[in-house]
């Protein structure tokens, strides 16, 4: 998480289908320490909704989740004295994750989302339980949350049930050193109290798509600032290979109008304007229509129309996460106005799984062609001119010779992860949960492909700055010329035999993470679609 910013998020009641919590607050919460704030309307809707629950629970009907037991237990009727147990013994038991931490703001975004969710009122818990929940964001304290145990279905139980131990004061805790502690020396130094869970409260804290959802949104920031890294590297590469920008005309790209191509397309003829290096293989009267290169190699030419696929792919993503960011999810649901309670199947988590892998694939072919592009320019039968890797002293020097290595086993690796994880199902609570979403799963290869996609840029970027110095005397465009600056702003030059490409390729990683290199370039170019 990064230097805490002074924003508060407030969350209302929230209309379905009008919900005002944005992809952007989301990411203050999550990665920038933003507060968040529970306005009176949704303290409101939260005392209405577990008026709902009071009446049910004392009525002497079972009400699943209320006075009864979960999952295949449901049939069981749960004595009024035995209530807390089993909230306390539901929580206890389906914190059962395993394997590695889970990132801070994955979690920080989990939590946010079961807020948002605990905000509507339809829930029915006590406003005390959502209380509690903003104050664990706004004191920092991040629940020990681990890899396993989501089979995005019945919400993200695992991931869940460990935040919700938390707030009962037990479990685990990240600490400063970034190590879990426990629990309750942490609340007590925060002034926390923890919680005595009542009927409902436990399975409403628990039965969400609020992981994966989270996921989903920072990977759909991630992915379109990645986007426009794409298509500089494309016109850097572009450029370096003595490419045409003339495959990049507007008009080329109306006559297939998929919206994400004609961006992608703009970017290009934008970043490759005022180009030294493209005039300079211009017709023999240096006419702007003429150009000896039309026919450059499809990892080329067609930059746009699979980086255009991959923008059209994250909209539809962007869609699904609207939708799902405006739902209210939770089983049973308080049916807030009509006063009654049902079950439903709103938990399952197909829409979210099924967006997390078509953005896996997008991410993979986007990577895939610039591994192709780069590897154009080392190769000395292709490079039209430029020296065998683009080594200093070839032989002696093996310039970027394995960084396209390097970015190859990317490459590699991300074709595995595109597999789809929403594929596959697994049976479980003894057949009663008999069809599930791996939608957390696919949430969390998709994290890793998209960090792989910037490490293949990365490795584009790199060597497309490398190959355009190699051009000189002749001068990039204004747009390429920045990125190469920038690179150089950070100590990434050109290989030679005294240098460790391993520390320049992390420190040009760094510069595209944090999103300097793009800054750098849309301050001469002006802003990228």
């Amino acid at each position: 998480m990064t230097a805490v910013t002074t924003t508060t998020v407030q969350l209302g009641p929230g209309v379905i289908g009008h919900n005002d919590l944005t992809f952007a607050e989301v990411e203050a919460v999550a990665r920038h320490g933003a507060r968040v704030e529970l306005t009176p309307a949704a303290l409101a809707a939260l005392g209405r909704g577990r008026a709902t629950v009071d009446r049910l629970a004392a009525a002497p009907t079972p009400a699943y989740g209320i006075s009864t037991g979960f999952g295949a237990l449901a049939t069981r009727h749960i004595d009024p004295e035995l209530r807390a147990a089993l909230q306390r013994s539901l929580i206890r038991s389906h914190a059962a994750g395993m394997g590695p931490l889970v990132e801070t703001e994955v979690i920080r975004a989990l939590m946010l989302l079961r807020l948002k969710t605990l905000a509507s009122g339809h829930t029915g818990v006590r406003p005390i339980v959502a209380e509690t929940m903003a104050a664990l964001l706004n004191s920092g304290i991040t629940p020990a949350v681990r890899e396993y145990g989501s089979l995005g279905c019945s919400g993200d139980l695992a991931p869940l049930a460990h935040v919700a131990l938390v707030l009962m004061g037990e479990g685990e805790v990240i600490g400063a050193d970034g190590k879990p502690t426990e629990t309750a020396a942490v609340l007590i130094e925060q002034g926390i109290s923890p919680l005595v869970l009542e009927p409902k409260e436990g399975l409403a804290l628990i039965n969400g798509t609020d992981g994966m959802l989270g996921m989903l949104i920072l990977a759909l920031l991630d992915f379109s600032r990645l986007l426009k890294v794409a298509d500089l590297t494309a016109a850097m590469s572009v450029e370096a290979q003595l490419g045409t920008d003339r495959v990049f005309l507007p008009e080329l790209h109306a006559i297939r109008p998929h919206p994400g191509q004609a961006a992608s397309a703009a970017n290009l003829l934008a970043l490759l304007k005022d180009s030294g290096v493209v005039a300079s293989h211009r017709g023999p009267q240096g006419s702007p229509t003429e150009c000896n290169r039309v026919q450059d190699a499809y990892s080329l030419r067609c930059a746009p129309q699979v980086a255009g696929a991959a923008r059209d792919t994250l909209e539809h993503a962007a869609t699904i996460a609207r939708r799902e960011l405006d739902s209210i999810i939770d089983n049973p649901v308080v049916l807030l106005g009509e006063d009654r309670v049902e079950s439903n199947g709103n938990f399952h988590g197909a829409p979210v799984a099924f967006a997390l892998d078509f953005l896996a694939i997008a991410a993979a072919e986007v990577g895939s062609i610039a591994e192709r592009r780069t590897d154009r320019m080392l190769d000395v039968t292709r490079s039209h001119g430029l020296p065998p890797f683009l080594a200093d002293d070839p032989g002696v020097d093996s310039g970027l010779m394995i960084a396209q290595y390097t970015q190859a086993a990317l490459v590699s690796e991300n074709k595995r992860l595109a597999n789809p994880a929403s594929v596959d199902s697994i049976p479980s609570s003894a057949m009663q949960e008999d069809h599930v979403s791996m939608g957390w799963s696919a949430a969390r290869k998709l994290r890793a492909s998209l960090g792989n996609l910037a490490r293949i840029l990365t490795v584009e970027l790199v060597t497309a700055a490398r190959a355009l110095d190699l051009r000189a005397p002749l001068q990039p465009a204004p747009g390429t010329a920045a990125a190469v600056a920038a690179l150089r702003r950070r100590a990434v030059g050109g290989p030679g035999p005294d240098r460790y490409l391993s520390v320049e390729l992390r420190a040009a990683e760094d510069a595209v993470r944090d999103g300097s290199v793009l800054a750098a370039v849309e301050e001469a170019v002006g802003a990228l679609r």
